[in-house]
């Protein structure tokens, strides 16, 4: 196949992103991937029943519609038919009592939901909200930008200048506080806790984890300002602008087309890539992988020596909890017991609270089947109706706290084989056990499941290779594998020690999510 400017190996939502930009400025991308689709986990099918519409893995798009990528690409997309639906109540949670606190898109409701919930809470949450919004052109900064990179540098630079170099010091070590003790010291409500305490799972960190604080407060901005949309028709309908976009623009895309080695010059610059077929594609300007280290120096660079540094650092890298998913079909939309509204929440998390998930967390992490797992739980067809058919609904359940290979379960209940395995017997009485504590607040809701599908971590991982033992955040989420040190504690920026080799994807900073925020990061950065 002829060449192009730059060959991007891997279809997901930072590869997608890196096309569509390097498009933008009249470069040709060719985007290559290894499954039958496009999307990595953007993935929509009917796996339940006919008509029934499910994103299979991730959905909610509030990082997407948020971010530089969209704002750069969003026109675009829209225009191929890309379209986001909102609810209100973005989240919410639902503790065993039936006691709940909704979350809106609504600062005065909020603060008077969270004044309702103990004197002083809402109050509390307007100061915090107004701190978020004065900080957030820098924080943003941080969390989405260059870090290795002059813009970044005078952005610091200001920044100390402004606040002055010990309070700017001081900001830091606050941004470093666990959700736990942040929480704690915030809110007098326990119901506010369990609240916010689910969030940081969805940042593969624990309430007891080093910035878990920041990042909840990240999360309760942005979901007040964007909601948690979904994509009208599924998540496939995102993907498939994108194509559109990305052959518009002259570039293009090919599924089934696995990559099986990287091929350097005489100067040991990346050139082209061998696929599985055989067939070679040469890449003018660079090769751009969007997937896990693993993926691109234990199998992609096998024919080439790794610098020390880098072999070490591939071999210390960690992943963190495994996910788990559960789908069901349903004849007619669930009717929570605790009211009407409930049935609006786009996200709405079923946990004991802060102590639950931080009981759950604990046990996964140690391998045990959580006793009490938290509960993500999405209705899609309350924003989007399309996704099922005329008076019936669907449910997205995401078990954040799932162990990537289990060696027991916490509740004594499960057998676990030996070796520690997910086989379909594990699975299946764990999504029984999920099904059982949510349930509970739905009326009558058994009858009305007309099918329920539910894929382990190991699921997954067949799903999409990067998905190690099922982590869908591209590696641990620590301090010390996060912002300067992703994926290795030598990597800068994007770039890899092959000249013409870069690297994307949940692996590299900013990290995991749908923002596309690696693959814009450094489509901007490239000619």
């Amino acid at each position: 196949m002829a060449g192009a400017d730059y060959v991007i190996v891997g279809g997901g939502i930072n590869g997608l992103v890196a096309a569509a930009m390097l498009g933008k400025k009249g470069r040709k991308a060719v985007v290559l991937e290894r499954n039958d689709r496009l999307g990595g986990c953007l993935r929509t099918e009917e796996i339940t029943a006919p008509g029934f519409i499910h994103d299979v893995m991730a959905t909610t798009l509030v990082l997407f519609l948020t971010s530089p990528a969209y704002a750069a690409l969003g026109k675009d997309l829209e225009a191929r038919g890309f379209a986001v639906a909102h609810s209100d109540l973005p989240t919410g949670v639902l503790r065993p009592d039936g006691s709940h606190v909704l979350f809106s898109r609504d600062r005065a409701r909020n603060v008077a939901a969270f004044e309702a919930c103990a004197k002083g809470d809402g109050e509390a949450f307007a100061e915090e909200m107004e701190r978020m919004g004065a900080d957030a052109p820098f924080l943003f900064s941080l969390l989405g930008g260059a870090l290795w990179s002059r813009h970044m540098a005078m952005g610091l630079a200001r920044e100390a200048w402004k606040r002055g170099p010990r309070a700017l010091a001081a900001w830091f070590g606050e941004a470093l506080q666990p959700a736990r003790s942040y929480l704690e010291t915030t809110y007098a409500s326990e119901a506010i806790h369990a609240l916010w305490a689910p969030w940081g799972l969805h940042c593969g960190l624990n309430p007891e984890s080093a910035y878990s604080a920041q990042m909840i407060k990240v999360i309760a901005f942005a979901v007040e300002l964007a909601g948690c949309p979904i994509a009208v028709g599924g998540a496939k309908n995102l993907v498939s602008a994108f194509e559109r976009l990305i052959l518009d623009q002259g570039g293009d895309i090919r599924c089934d087309a696995e990559v099986e080695r990287l091929e350097l010059s005489a100067s040991g610059r990346a050139r082209a890539v061998r696929l599985a077929s055989g067939e070679r594609i040469e890449a003018e300007r660079g090769v751009i992988c969007s997937m896990g280290p693993n993926q691109l120096y234990g199998r992609l660079l096998r024919d080439h020596p790794l610098p020390s540094a880098v072999a070490r650092s591939l071999k210390r890298y960690r992943y963190g909890k495994g996910d788990m998913q559960i789908h069901y079909a349903l004849d007619a939309p669930p009717k929570w017991k605790s009211g009407d509204e409930l049935g609006k929440v786009a996200l709405l998390h079923v946990t004991p609270g802060l102590d639950g998930v931080s009981r759950a967390a604990n046990e996964c992490e140690r391998g045990l089947l959580p006793a009490e797992p938290t509960i993500c739980v999405g209705q899609p067809t309350a924003l989007d109706p399309s996704r099922a058919p005329p008076g019936k609904a669907i449910l997205w359940l995401q078990l954040p706290e799932a162990p990537r290979f289990p060696k027991g379960d916490a509740a004594g209940e499960i057998a676990i084989p030996e070796g520690g395995r997910w086989t379909e017997a594990v699975r299946e009485a764990f999504a029984d056990r999920v099904e059982g504590l949510f349930s509970r607040h739905i009326d009558d809701f058994r009858s009305h499941v007309v099918a329920r599908k539910a894929y382990s971590p190991a699921d997954l991982e067949k799903m999409n290779v990067n998905l190690v033992g099922g982590d869908p955040y591209g590696g641990y989420c620590g301090v010390d594998q996060f912002f300067l040190w992703r994926p290795f504690a030598g990597s800068t920026n994007h770039t890899t020690h092959v000249p013409g080799l870069y690297h994307i994807g949940a692996s590299t900073h900013p990290g995991p999510g749908l923002s596309g925020g690696s693959g814009f990061l450094l489509a901007n950065s490239l000619k």
